[in-house]
């Protein structure tokens, strides 16, 4: 007899925004269309048109994209859901960063108002703790972790997204990232790819967005996880609602391990991997992680709509 194929969902991170995302989905999906309308009326502004008609820089604001890429995913998911087929049901739950939030409303932590609530008031705090110390984030390519670790030692940034094999994120301060971008050059990095990003992402320099993102938290109610979600810090499953406030909290002060969560869930015998929201960053980064699984995209309503016939 034939194993049940095991799946995940994983949802995409702040970086995934483009002008225009969303659009087909509440033309055609009447569950996608609620999602945005329930996000306007959760935010009290309107999310949806910043989405669908720009302008782009607007869209690129922290505060902005962090809800709106959150939105965009989670009515991806609830189009798929709402197919008569029917999405096929997740072993595990995961995304990057802010991806993270996406999951918590995937997988009933919170119901989607709060979760979009939640993004928002993430994005504006972590911005206002990048006006305090200017910093940036700089995907470093070509060069592995023991290296980059010691060009961090010497400048004072962080090694903050580990991503796939020769993709690893440092952060920190302009003047230490520079330092280190040099630096990381000179020890033979191929290319440094500065991220459209307003701050020093998951590091210690986003500690004044930790003291705000836990007095928002108290405010909300977090139920258990449907489904184990991966946790970015420790790429192991959070079962429980403590145990995810931790993360959130967690997470934005440290390195995501997202090739180590990718490689968790395919060791626990995960075959197929759907990455649900804008674009395909993390479906490229699970291919250089794991060649032997299946990447599907759920990006947009023609997606959704072949859905069927791409999973079996």
């Amino acid at each position: 007899m034939l194993e049940p194929m095991k799946v995940a969902y994983v949802f995409p991170g702040q970086g995934a925004q483009w002008v225009g995302m969303g659009r087909d989905l509440y033309q055609n999906f009447e569950a996608a269309k609620a999602v945005f309308e329930q996000a306007d009326e959760a935010l009290g502004m309107a999310l949806s048109e910043l989405c669908f008609e720009g302008p782009e820089e607007e869209l690129r604001q922290t505060v902005n994209a962090q809800p709106a890429i959150v939105t965009d995913s989670f009515a991806c998911l609830e189009a798929a859901r709402s197919l008569d087929a029917g999405l096929p049901s997740a072993s595990f739950v995961a995304g990057h960063s802010l991806g993270e939030y996406t999951a918590l409303a995937a997988a009933g932590v919170l119901d989607f108002a709060d979760t979009v609530y939640l993004a928002r008031e993430r994005g504006r705090l972590m911005h206002e703790a990048g006006q305090i110390t200017p910093g940036g984030m700089v995907a470093i390519i070509g060069l592995e972790g023991e290296p980059l670790a010691e060009v961090c030692q010497q400048t004072g940034a962080c090694i903050a997204n580990i991503n796939c094999p020769g993709q690893i994120v440092i952060s920190g301060a302009e003047d230490a990232l520079n330092r280190a971008t040099e630096l990381a050059r000179e020890k033979g990095a191929h290319r440094a790819i500065p991220l459209q990003v307003s701050g020093a992402f998951h590091t210690p320099l986003m500690q004044p967005a930790v003291d705000g993102m836990a007095e928002v938290m108290a405010t909300l109610s977090f139920a258990e996880p449907a489904v184990p979600i991966i946790g970015n810090t420790t790429a192991q499953p959070l079962v429980t609602a403590e145990s995810i406030k931790r993360e959130l909290l967690a997470q934005l002060c440290h390195c995501i391990q997202w090739q180590s969560s990718v490689e968790y869930m395919a060791g626990d015998g995960v075959s197929t991997f759907i990455e649900i929201g804008p674009g395909k960053v993390l479906a490229g980064l699970i291919k250089r992680i794991d060649k032997g699984v299946k990447i599907l995209n759920i990006g947009d309503a023609e997606a959704v709509k072949n859905m069927t016939s791409e999973v079996k």
